[in-house]
């Protein structure tokens, strides 16, 4: 990343906004296909999995037994997509994931919005593909269940804050050593957790990506503000509590390519 990014001061000295040539760099094209490509595989085979399921049993997701198909497939759906896209991109696959990368100065605001486009657009490629392979439109968006709109904002939050501060204590550490190894799998796990937390009651999105593509195919839009802002702040509040109390910075560096 260009060194001329500008920086703003506490708490966090290391937010970069990044420079406009950023557009035009090969290695951000290159990256935003990564993560293009990386969220259309996770969701395609974790939305897949819901209609595969529905299908087979008539019960969907919401069965106990739906709901641990789900959290599989999700979890190994992520391992991949995080692994295929580690070294390209970093692997984010997630609004949520780059929005807490880039308040603790790991990614510009500028590649960081190419990331998020490239995961919406990956997540709606992968919807359209599901419709056409199915041959149905009944892609079913996330909505909240047998809790309040609060309480489901609030889960979302919680669960989305627990996968981002997984994803800071095994992939951007500069300390995690040899633990970085088993970062995709610690980042498939804590989603397939979190589904089975929260998928009863909100769906257990924590990616507002993966949210998106389903409302908009369906054009189902009923409290989709709770998948954008629950997982933003929860990612943000990771980012910032990682960032402040544990990574040192007793070696300064500018935001590199990812994390």
């Amino acid at each position: 990343m260009p060194q001329s990014s500008e920086y703003f001061n506490a708490p966090l000295r290391r937010v970069a906004v990044g420079n406009r040539n950023e557009f035009s760099q090969p290695g951000v094209v290159k990256a935003a296909l990564a993560e293009f490509i990386s969220t259309l595989i996770f969701v395609f085979a974790g939305t897949g999995s819901g209609l595969a399921y529905n299908k087979l049993t008539g019960s969907g997701p919401a069965s106990p037994s739906g709901l641990v198909a789900a959290a599989i497939a999700h979890g190994f759906a992520l391992f991949v997509a995080v692994a295929v896209a580690a070294n390209i991109s970093g692997g984010h696959v997630n609004p949520a994931v780059t929005f807490g990368l880039f308040v603790g100065g790991n990614i510009s605001l500028i590649r960081g919005v190419l990331y998020i486009i490239a995961q919406l657009l990956g997540s709606i490629i992968a919807v359209l593909l599901l419709t056409v392979s199915t041959g149905t439109w009944a892609i079913p968006a996330f909505g909240v269940t047998g809790v309040s709109v609060w309480s489901a904002f609030v889960f979302e939050i919680v669960m989305t804050f627990g996968l981002v501060y997984t994803v800071y204590a095994t992939a951007a550490d500069p300390k995690k050593g040899e633990i970085g190894i088993i970062a995709p799998i610690a980042i498939g796990l804590i989603v397939a957790a979190n589904i089975l937390a929260g998928g009863p009651f909100t769906g257990a999105a924590m990616n507002p990506a993966v949210a998106f593509g389903p409302a908009l195919v369906s054009f189902t839009w009923s409290y989709h503000w709770i998948y954008w802002a629950g997982p933003l702040i929860g990612g943000g509040l990771a980012g910032i509590v990682y960032e402040v109390f544990f990574i040192s910075h007793s070696h300064e560096q500018v935001p590199g390519d990812d994390y």
